[in-house]
């Protein structure tokens, strides 16, 4: 008498359990926990309430120089010749 594989249960029940470990793995997971100096953060963005006008400013500049640029730059668009049609035979 001859033995028949079952393939396609082989694989379900393969898939069955990567799907189960998978899903342990990614429910055990912990995040790693850094250790966060909160006064030093908070003394940037102190740093960063003081100097906000000083900082406009400079935006303002960087882009009317950007603006300035991008104009210069752009160059007339080239006419494309149109695509020859290919005869029906």
């Amino acid at each position: 008498m001859a033995v028949t594989r079952l393939e396609r249960k082989g694989r379900k029940n393969k898939n069955v359990a990567k799907n189960r470990v998978a899903t342990i793995q990614r429910l055990s997971f912990v995040p790693v926990i850094k250790n966060v100096d909160v006064d030093a953060i908070k003394k940037e963005f102190d740093a960063k309430k003081a100097k906000p006008a000083v900082k406009a400013k400079k935006v303002e500049k960087t882009v009317e120089a950007k603006a300035e640029k991008s104009v210069k730059a752009e160059k007339p668009a080239k006419a494309k010749a149109p695509k020859a049609k290919k005869s029906a035979e």
